[in-house]
C-alpha cells in the first residue's frame, strides 16, 4: 500500500482491523502511523479500529488513550461504536462494572441505544451471574423500542434456566412466542434442559402444545421438544408414553436427530426386559432413521447380556447390509 501510495482510509481502517483479529497492536500502530505519514487524515472508524486492536490484545490503558484523544478532537469523536467496542470488550472478558460504567458514559454522551450494544449489555451479565442487572438492561431495551435479536432471548432464557426459575422461563418463551420474535433451537435445548433436569414431563407436553400452534416455530424447534419428551419418558422406563410419544412424532413426519436420544429409548427397553417391544420400535424407526454404530454396538451389548443370540446375530447382519462392519 505505501509502494502504491495508498490513500483510501477505509483500506487503512480495514487493515488495522484485521490486525485485531491477529491480536498484533505493534503492527496495528505501525499502519496508524504509516497512514498519518502518507498525509492520510483518520477519522472515528480509523480510531475505533485501532482501539478494538488494543482491546483485544488487553491493552486497555492505550484504549483509553486513544478514546481520550477522540474526545479531544475536533473531527474525529467518539461515536456510538466507539463505546459500543469498550462494552463488548469489557462484556466478553467478564468486567460487568467496567461495561456497565462504559454504557453509562454512552447515555450521558447522548448517544442513541442500539441492538448492538444490549446484546453485549445483557449476554455480560447473563455470563457473570448478574441476573437482576440483566433483567433491568432487558427493561430498558423494551422500553426504547428495539425489538431483541435471537441472541438476546437466547441469553435472558439462559440466565433464567441458570436459576432454575422454570415458571419465569415458561412465561418468558410464552411471550417471546406471542410477540413473534424469532425463536431457535438453542432455546428450545435450554428449556427442555432445565425440564430433564427437574423431571417435569407433563410441562413439556404442555410446552409441545403451545408450540404446535399454526406459523408458531419452525421443523427443527419442534423435533427438539419431541425428542425432549420421549428421553424424559426413557428416563423413568415408562414405555407406554414412550410409544406414544414417538408415534405421535413419526406420524408428523419428524425423527430423531441424535443417536443419544435412539439409544435413551434402547436401553429403557433393556431395563424393562421388553425385547418384542424394542423390535416393533426399531422396525418403525428403520423408515426414518439410519442407526450408526454405536447403537448398532449397544444392541449388540444388551441382547448378548440377555442371552438371545439370535437378535445378536440379525443386528449383526443388518450392521454388515450397512457398511459398519
Amino acid at each position: 500500500m505505501l509502494k502504491e501510495n495508498e490513500k483510501d482510509r477505509d483500506l487503512f481502517s480495514e487493515l488495522i482491523f484485521l490486525c485485531g483479529k491477529v491480536k498484533d497492536v505493534m503492527l496495528g500502530m505501525r499502519v496508524f502511523s504509516s497512514m498519518e505519514a502518507t498525509g492520510v487524515k483518520p477519522n472515528s472508524l480509523v480510531f475505533n479500529s485501532l482501539i478494538s486492536v488494543c482491546l483485544s490484545s488487553h491493552d486497555i490503558v492505550t484504549a483509553v488513550s486513544l478514546f481520550e484523544i477522540m474526545e479531544s478532537s475536533e473531527s474525529y469523536k467518539p461515536d456510538f461504536h466507539t463505546y459500543n467496542i469498550f462494552i463488548s470488550a469489557f462484556s466478553k472478558s467478564g468486567n460487568v462494572d467496567a461495561m456497565l460504567a462504559w454504557y453509562s458514559a454512552k447515555k450521558a454522551a447522548r448517544l442513541g441505544p442500539d441492538l448492538q450494544m444490549f446484546e453485549s449489555l445483557i449476554s455480560g451479565c447473563v455470563n457473570s451471574r448478574k441476573f437482576k442487572i440483566a433483567d433491568r438492561i432487558f427493561e430498558e431495551m423494551m422500553i426504547s423500542g428495539i425489538v431483541p435479536s435471537a441472541s438476546i432471548i437466547e441469553s435472558m432464557l439462559n440466565g433464567i434456566c441458570k436459576q432454575k426459575r422454570l415458571g419465569r422461563a415458561e412465561e418468558f418463551f410464552t411471550f417471546a412466542m406471542d410477540s413473534g420474535w424469532e425463536i431457535n433451537e438453542n432455546m428450545v435445548d435450554k428449556l427442555v434442559a432445565m425440564y430433564l433436569q427437574l423431571g417435569k414431563a407433563e410441562e413439556m407436553e404442555g410446552l409441545l402444545k403451545t408450540m404446535m400452534k399454526p406459523c408458531v416455530t419452525t421443523t427443527g424447534v419442534l423435533t427438539r421438544i419431541h425428542c425432549g419428551i420421549v428421553k424424559m419418558y426413557a428416563m423413568v422406563d415408562r414405555l407406554d408414553d414412550i410409544e406414544f410419544a414417538v408415534g405421535r412424532m413419526l406420524k408428523q413426519g419428524l425423527s430423531f436427530t441424535s443417536a443419544d436420544d435412539v439409544e435413551k429409548v434402547i436401553c429403557s427397553y433393556f431395563r424393562r426386559e421388553a425385547y418384542d417391544r424394542l423390535d416393533i420400535f426399531l422396525e418403525c424407526l428403520k423408515r426414518c432413521y439410519v442407526l450408526n454404530k454405536s447403537t448398532y454396538d449397544l444392541l449388540i451389548s444388551g441382547y448378548k447380556r440377555a442371552r438371545l443370540l439370535e437378535k445378536v446375530e440379525r443386528v449383526m447382519e443388518d450392521m454388515k447390509s450397512a457398511g459398519l462392519v
